[in-house]
């Protein structure tokens, strides 16, 4: 088991201060971070924390997992590591790209 947990379905007024209080509850925290809209800062509504411990980062899970946070049922599990190959259709992702081309003039 690892320490780093996926938390999603947050409110979008979380931030990470309030993240990390609210799961301190469960053990020390090494690190919490909202994801962000790049042009507005706004929420996407999902982010990270980093449990000190497995047995913290355990104890997280079944505490929090399925519990409301403002309204919302968050769902929090394990972190599964970014891949290169994730298509997510950035500038470096290899995803496919958009238009170009064209043709021979047909006269």
């Amino acid at each position: 088991m690892g320490r780093k947990l996926y938390v999603g379905n947050l409110p979008y007024s979380a931030n990470d201060q309030i993240l990390r209080e609210k799961f301190e509850e469960c053990g020390t925290v090494d690190s919490s971070k909202v994801i962000t809209d790049r042009e507005t800062g706004r929420s996407k509504g999902f982010g990270f924390i980093e449990m000190s411990t497995d047995e913290e980062a355990e104890d997280a899970i079944s505490k929090f997992n399925g519990s409301e946070f403002d309204g919302r049922p968050m769902t929090v599990s394990e972190a599964k590591p970014m891949t290169p190959n994730d298509n997510r259709g950035g500038p470096r992702s290899g995803g496919f790209g958009g238009g170009g081309g064209g043709g021979r003039n047909r006269y």
